[in-house]
């Protein structure tokens, strides 16, 4: 009896882990979705593409530039708030602009300017110094999206 209510126990922990860590996804992705799909319209840039990268450079919100510095794709730049070497912003909406801002100064951007096809603007991105190993960083993108559902 006791070795049943511990596997029942143990799978009701796992369980609520599980959907916990769901939530937490889906709250990164609901929270900067409606900014994302702004900025998506405005630069051409596929909602997917801007989502996904955010949210493996913050760790879907839980990296401390991104909590620190509201800092939610990894970019480099002064800030008056600690030694790192990534840059500051005021909010996380000044972080997104920022990133589309970069992205659309880019060689590849008329290019690709209002394609839907992620793994182009993977290549692209990783391509244009954003990665320094941008075959790994693309799977891991695309792994991504499949998982926080874009």
């Amino acid at each position: 009896m006791y070795c049943k209510n511990f596997h029942i126990r143990l799978l009701m922990i796992f369980v609520l882990f599980f959907s916990l860590k769901i939530s937490a996804q889906n709250s990164y992705v609901n929270q900067h979705k409606p900014f994302a799909t702004e900025l998506s319209q405005e630069f051409g840039i596929p909602i997917s593409v801007i989502l996904s990268i955010a949210y493996m450079e913050t760790g879907g919100g839980t990296s401390s530039a991104c909590k620190v510095l509201n800092n939610h794709f990894g970019m480099t730049g002064k800030n008056d708030i600690n030694n790192s070497r990534f840059k500051s912003f005021t909010d996380s909406k000044a972080s997104y602009r920022a990133f589309c801002e970069w992205v659309a100064k880019k060689k590849f951007y008329q290019n690709l300017k209002g394609s839907q096809n992620h793994n182009e603007w993977f290549v692209a991105i990783a391509s244009s110094g954003y990665s320094t190993k941008p075959a790994e960083w693309k799977q891991k993108l695309n792994t991504v999206m499949k998982k926080i559902g874009l």
